[in-house]
């Protein structure tokens, strides 16, 4: 009974049309098709198919197309076998305190320079490496240039790609087409596809942002489906895919090596970025979104939820445009290349190179536990 009065209240029309409208006028008829919100059903088995794809993917494409590339994964040292900083490491802390490492000293007879190196070691040990970032950055990159070129190719021809009043001409009875249905459906399952896999993905600074953003994406692409605001929906998922792809080959050349090329890569992205994410979609699309409507139409609950979405990516925007701004004043002085504000950095046994050379001089330390070997390695993204 409850339920029944959820749905019935969550689908009532005065929520989600204009007044006078409703769901009726998209019901098919004289050979004319409308979207429908079981149509969205549609995007799970999409979902499950490219988790699949993805899997095959990065175990036979990426793979290649590292090894063309020349991506190397340096050798990690290997923290040695210890039990009592393997259990306090995972029971305890990954990072333990002053305090905390001089009473492991006490315990392992290590000294405080082994104890730092042996969780740095050991930390880096369930970091990813390089080769699976390649593999999710070249998975991205392949399907975000695709959408773009596919999502191009079906608004090219459409009046409202050059005028943006004309994605409301005839609301909300606008006819849907084979392009759109496809567009909408592959994108959706894209998306959930992520969030599916987000716990397993290479975890980020961003993370929760991440997160924010595949739900809000989701949200977004289904509610303006199930209310016919597909039009907009499609503009607003071709300005995504205008720029991540170039930034997901960035990465790619970055894990490669090829310095130069990410670089190059980056500041053509970053320019697309913020012209597509902070000029055209808040000054065109949200403008045309928030503002044009409630000339044609009085504000209605649906028009506050779909522009409250968009706000919300718009402040998604904003937050990576400030991170990319980070990484380009580190290039402008002439890095030798352009990280990635949002990875999980590996350490390096370097800074300890002075005390590891002290504990050689001094020889085996008490209880006749030896140095722990000193492979230098530089630091990878």
């Amino acid at each position: 009974m409850m339920l029944s009065r959820l749905s019935e209240w969550f689908w009532n029309e005065r929520l989600w049309f204009p007044e006078g409208l409703g769901w009726a006028d998209l019901e098919d008829r004289d050979g004319l098709t409308y979207a429908k919100a079981s149509d969205l059903w549609v995007s799970l088995p999409i979902a499950l198919a490219f988790l699949i794809i993805r899997q095959i993917f990065e175990r036979t494409v990426a793979i290649q197309l590292a090894a063309a590339l020349g991506v190397k994964e340096k050798v990690r040292p290997q923290a040695a076998h210890n039990p009592t900083l393997e259990s306090y490491f995972r029971i305890t802390s990954k990072n333990p305190k002053q305090g905390e490492i001089e009473s492991l000293g006490k315990k392992t007879g290590y000294s405080e320079s082994q104890i730092h190196r042996w969780f740095r070691r050991r930390r880096n040990e369930e970091r990813p490496n390089k080769l699976k970032k390649f593999k999710e950055a070249s998975w991205r990159f392949t399907f975000y240039l695709l959408a773009f070129i596919a999502g191009l190719a079906a608004l090219i021809d459409k009046p409202w790609l050059y005028k943006m009043k004309e994605m409301w001409a005839g609301f909300p009875m606008l006819t849907l087409l084979p392009s759109q249905y496809w567009y909408y459906m592959i994108e959706l399952g894209f998306y959930m596809s992520l969030l599916f896999s987000v716990a397993s993905d290479v975890k980020r600074k961003d993370f929760k942002e991440q997160i924010v953003h595949h739900v809000a994406t989701i949200l977004l692409i289904s509610f303006s489906w199930c209310v016919n605001y597909i039009r907009a929906g499609t503009l607003i998922m071709l300005v995504h895919d205008a720029s991540d792809y170039l930034l997901e080959s960035a990465k790619m050349f970055n894990y490669a090596g090829w310095r130069k090329a990410c670089n190059y890569i980056f500041i053509v992205f970053a320019v697309i970025f913020i012209i597509t994410r902070l000029v055209i979609f808040p000054f065109w699309i949200l403008h045309c979104t928030w503002v044009y409507p409630v000339t044609v139409y009085p504000p209605f609950f649906g028009y506050y939820f779909f522009n409250g979405l968009l706000f919300v990516l718009q402040c998604l925007h904003i937050f990576w445009a400030v991170l990319i701004l980070r990484m380009a004043i580190k290039f402008l002085p002439g890095n030798n290349i352009v990280e990635d504000e949002r990875s999980d950095r590996e350490e390096t046994d370097t800074e300890d190179d002075e005390e590891e050379q002290e504990d050689r001089k001094n020889g085996p330390v008490q209880n006749g536990h030896s140095p722990l070997n000193n492979n230098h390695h530089r630091k990878t993204e």
